[in-house]
């Protein structure tokens, strides 16, 4: 089939789908014709960006919906929008599921943005340093908790990632880790000399005591000679910072945020914190170029005689 045949094909099997999940919706669901408006809305501009790409559904999984969302959020799609058109993306996809139409459910690990959601809180320089200056090794857990506050803010790790961290994923000759990210995706992500000299004294103080029978191969451990859970290691977080005397609400994600944002301000190239983020696309990334612009904006107005 040419390719003008197969792209009418994905064409014809999206608007099959679409007259599908609306008849689902007026007739088992009975929801208004005023939603079913706002979903066709949704499903139409969809639509028009698979047959601009010249896709099918079976060749959308998750990047594709990120893509397609940071493009609308691109085109000044207002975030109350933005996150009715996620919610009508993960009912459609989560009924193509259901029904057999699709395998997975590629939007099924989207989260829709919060109403008015607001720039990522960040920690300054100075907070970060007061945090891990603040974790004494010498202390019950000292060596494991200084080497996980380390760790995110030096690599910019998600939550899951750190938890999931393994021995065998540390390069201590070169400062890499090999972390397997979102829909186990592997990146190397590199961390720095504060955060070896952290894990090598973690690795050399406390971890073997820490050690039992049934005892992996993860970096970290609880008491119990068992993986962290992200519970626990939420919990970490909050503890230390309340003892370095930090104010706000602290938690691992911050320390991704802090991380990026300072990499940006010390002059790092946007595609390269992409890349140590795992973000599969720039648009994700995108956010912190506003983060830097409003604390441009901030010191501006508070310095400049005439700001």
């Amino acid at each position: 089939m040419s390719d003008t045949g197969e792209a009418g094909a994905a064409e014809k099997e999206m608007e099959k789908a679409m007259d599908g999940f609306l008849r689902f919706l007026a007739i088992e669901r009975g929801l208004s014709d005023a939603y079913q408006t706002s979903v066709r809305q949704s499903l139409d501009a969809f639509a028009a960006w698979m047959k601009a790409r010249k896709c099918g559904l079976a060749e959308i999984g998750t990047d594709e919906l990120a893509a397609f969302l940071g493009l609308r959020k691109q085109e000044s799609l207002i975030a109350s929008s933005l996150r009715i058109t996620t919610v009508h993306l993960k009912i459609f996809f989560r009924w193509m599921t259901n029904t057999g139409r699709l395998p997975m459910d590629p939007a099924e690990p989207l989260l829709a943005p919060r109403p008015d959601a607001t720039l990522p809180e960040t920690l300054s320089q100075k907070e970060v340093a007061a945090l891990l200056d603040s974790i004494d090794g010498t202390q019950l857990l000292g060596w494991r908790d200084r080497a996980i506050l380390e760790l995110f803010y030096a690599a910019g790790l998600r939550l899951s990632e750190l938890c999931k961290l393994r021995l065998e994923s540390i390069d201590f000759d070169e400062c890499f880790l090999r972390i397997q990210g979102k829909g186990g995706k592997t990146r190397l992500v590199r961390f720095g000399g504060k955060a070896r000299e952290a894990i090598e004294d973690y690795l050399k103080n406390e971890r073997p005591a820490l050690v039992k029978k049934r005892t992996g191969s993860h970096l970290f451990l609880s008491v119990r000679g068992g993986a962290l859970s992200p519970d626990r290691v939420r919990q970490i977080v909050k503890e230390r910072a309340k003892l370095a005397g930090i104010e706000i609400n602290l938690y691992p994600h911050l320390l991704r945020h802090s991380f990026a944002t300072h990499l940006l301000e010390g002059g790092a190239d946007l595609r390269v914190i992409q890349e140590l983020l795992g973000h599969a696309d720039i648009s994700t990334t995108q956010i912190y170029t506003h983060v830097d612009r409003a604390r441009l904006k901030a010191v501006h107005t508070k310095f400049h005689p005439r700001g």
